[in-house]
Formats: C-alpha cells, structure tokens, sequence
C-alpha cells in the first residue's frame, strides 16, 4: 500500500532518525497511486495504473549536506540510506545559504483528500472515457483525450521536532476534438480533487462544439484587438506572473517586481485596481497542502489586493538576509472575479476575438513579463455581440501586466488548472502573426 497513515507514516520517519548521527537530519516520505487512460481517433490506446513510495534523507554536518533516497523500508534499508546520506555530506562543499532546520510547527489539516477520487478503478476509467468518445463519434468527429488520477500522502520529519502530513488527491481530464477534415478544432480541461464533480460527457460537449464551430476559419489581420480570454486560456499567463513573486529576483533587479535603482514594488499598484489575487490552501474549490517542501506552515495570504501589491514570497534564507518573515510562494492561486457569464461578456463586444487557450508560451523578457504564444482549438471573431465566425490563430505577444492595466470586464470564475480564475475581456491585445495550426 502506497498511502500510509499519519500514525504509519510518523513511525518510520522516527525509526529513521533514531538511526541519524548528523548534527541535523531532515526525513522526507511520500506516496502515491493512480492510474490513467489515454484515447485517439475515437479509440483507448493506452491505460494503466501505478504506485510509488519513497523516502529521503538530508544529513547536514555544519553547512556540509547529503541527500539519499531509497524505496525500500526494512531496517538495514533505512540504516543504509542514513548511513549513504551522512557518508555524501562528508564530501560536499559548504553551503553559504544554509538554514538550520525549524522547530516544531502547527500546520491546518489539509483538506484536499477525497476517498471517491482514491477509489476510481478501471471500469471508471473506461466508462469516463466512453462518455467522452461516444459524443464524438456519433457527430462525426474525432476525440483525442486523456484522464489521470491519483491520490498520495507526504510527510516528514526532522531532528528538531517537526512533523507534517498531508493526504491530497486529484484528477485532471483534457480532450481535444476535431473535425473529420481537420479544419475544426476544440478542447476543453478539467480539474477537480473530488471526481465526482467530474463530468466527461458534459466537458467533452464543451469540445464537440468548438470543433463544429471553429471548423473553415477565416483569415483576418493581425493587430490590436480586444479579447476575451477563457479561463483555460488566462491562467497560462496569470501562472507566468504569480510563480514570479520572489523577493529575491525582485531585490536582485531580475524581475518585474524590481524598481529602477533598486528595491521592489511592494506597496506599489501595477495592474488595474478590480484585480485582486490571493492563494489558500483551505479554499474548498482548490484544497492544496498547507506546509511548504521546508516545513514552513502555508496559509491564506493576498498577493495583489485592488491592484496593488500586498506580499512577496521569500524563502528562509533570503527572509534572514532582508530581515522578513520568511514567505512561501503560491502553490495555486485565486483570482476574484465577477458576475458576467461568459455569454454576457460576449454579448457586450462590439467587435474582438474569443480565445479558447495558449499554448506554446515562451519568456521574451522576464523584467516586464513578455511573453510570446500561440492561440489554439477554438478561436472566434465578435462583432456586435455575436460570435459571427470562426478565425485561423494567431501568434501573440503579451504581458499578463500590460494586459491587466488593459482589463475591460472580469467574469465568474471556474476552476481551472488547481486555480480559480474568471474569464478576462482585455483591450488591445498584441497579435503578431497568422498560424496555419487548427
């Protein structure tokens, strides 16, 4: 069994560190099971399941550290990997940014385990990929998807007293459909910890439609436009700009958080004040861990409240050096949205472009946040209010901050990636170029 118990697992970290001669030790232990189906051409190609568990073990002499891992877990195993952790540490350099390990601290109890999604066995697994497939075939069209699941447990433990646990599970379902003569395109994700808020045939409809629509695009000129972003497609960019909230790049002059002449932009407003963002890991739509990989307790924190910015992530060793409490940065986020559906939001554009999703995203320059991209499965010209055809894609070039100084409406948000983010309708949005990709 892969998924041990608070009480199973707390037993070998401590039998573990009984074992430890370090001046400091760190014992890590994780778990998983899970398993996947995979579909093309309206047929299952592949499925399977899997289970790991695995443990490690950080020695540290002084600032000197070693780390080993091993998967097996009777005592001479476990004397061994201590005993090969204490040997590599023996031969490592210094380590100038070293931290000694923290005390005991009070972690929330997670609440992003559900039985329902540990128990999904492989008659589910085809079932929800027949509920998928089915649709398609019977419009004509072609399905290509895939569902992963799985639920574990991580834990660890250190010579100072800490201990953490936490169970998670998720499951995550994305199918792209196309036409038969390959001209239409559409896809749509879900993600949920719970699978029984997963619908495949409902979400695969979702895709059915957009290839349908999207099939014969039309060419138009690439330019400024207003456009409305789906949250499948707003949450590549808003990732791109919440997982660069360090204090550290911003303090060395390396991000967008860096001030000329030094320091950073906290307290500063740098995006349209209807923009507020926050991450909890207690949020009952996207439940995640609530200690950090270094035992640091993860709770809820705003990031950007009104447009301006409230916190900065800061690791232990960069919170010493600066004087701060140290931070852990967002492992997903929410962004506040608003009350418009996205067929309200449509409904008023008098002329822009309706974006299924990115993809390709590449960094142009990580000190205003450029990035470059590609529109994909389902893209849509609008005009007085109405989505009047389909349009070949578009490579962009974007910043996820010019674009929230840009922000004309917020919709309702939808889970999208363990994020809550609402569709976005953005004014003068940067197309470069025509793809000839569906």
């Amino acid at each position: 069994m892969a998924i041990l118990s608070n009480e199973e697992a707390r037993k070998i970290l401590e039998k573990v560190l009984s074992y430890s001669k370090a001046d400091e030790c760190i014992v890590s232990l994780s778990g998983s099971e899970g398993g996947n189906i995979r579909y093309a051409r309206n047929t299952v190609s592949t499925s399977g399941k899997e289970s790991n568990i695995s443990l490690g073990v950080q020695s540290s002499f002084g600032k000197k550290s070693g780390v080993s891992t091993i998967n097996e877990f009777d005592d001479a195993s476990l004397q061994k990997v201590v005993q090969r952790s204490e040997e590599l540490a023996q031969f490592a350099p210094d380590n100038p940014e070293f931290m000694p390990v923290l005390g005991p601290q009070q972690f929330d109890e997670s609440m992003a385990f559900f039985e329902s999604t540990a128990n999904i066995d492989p008659a589910f697994r085809a079932q929800a990929a027949m509920n998928s497939i089915d649709p398609s075939r019977k419009e004509g069209l072609t399905s290509a998807g895939f569902l992963e699941h799985q639920s574990g447990f991580n834990a660890m433990m250190n010579s100072k007293g800490l201990f953490g646990y936490y169970k998670d599970s998720d499951v995550k379902f994305t199918v792209t459909v196309r036409t038969e003569d390959g001209t239409g395109s559409g896809w749509v994700t879900r993600d949920f910890n719970d699978v029984t808020l997963l619908d495949t045939a409902r979400a695969s409809q979702v895709a059915i439609d957009k290839a349908k629509m999207s099939k014969n695009a039309k060419a138009i000129e690439p330019g400024r436009y207003t456009v409305i972003l789906e949250p499948a497609a707003a949450v590549d960019l808003l990732q791109n700009m919440m997982y660069s909230m360090g204090a550290r790049q911003a303090d060395e002059g390396r991000s967008f958080m860096s001030k000329q002449g030094g320091g950073t932009k906290k307290g500063e407003k740098i995006v349209d004040e209807r923009v507020t963002i926050y991450s909890d890991p207690l949020n009952k739509l996207i439940p995640s861990s609530t200690w950090s990989g270094d035992g640091l307790p993860v709770r809820k924190r705003t990031w950007i409240e009104n447009g301006v910015v409230k916190n900065l992530a800061y690791d232990r060793y960069w919170a010493s050096q600066k004087n701060q409490e140290p931070v852990p940065g967002p492992g997903s986020f929410i962004m506040e949205g608003g009350n418009a559906s996205l067929e309200d939001m449509i409904a008023s554009t008098d002329r822009g472009i309706l974006i299924t999703r990115l993809w390709y995203i590449r960094a142009v320059d990580p000190q205003t946040l450029l990035y470059t991209g590609l529109t994909r499965d389902g893209t849509f010209y609008i005009e007085n209010g109405k989505i009047q055809f389909p349009v070949k894609n578009f490579r962009f070039n974007e910043s996820p901050i010019i674009m929230l100084n840009n922000l004309e409406a917020i919709g309702q948000q939808q889970r999208v990636d363990n994020c809550l983010i609402p569709p976005l309708k953005i004014r003068d949005f940067t197309f470069t170029s025509l793809s000839d990709a569906v």
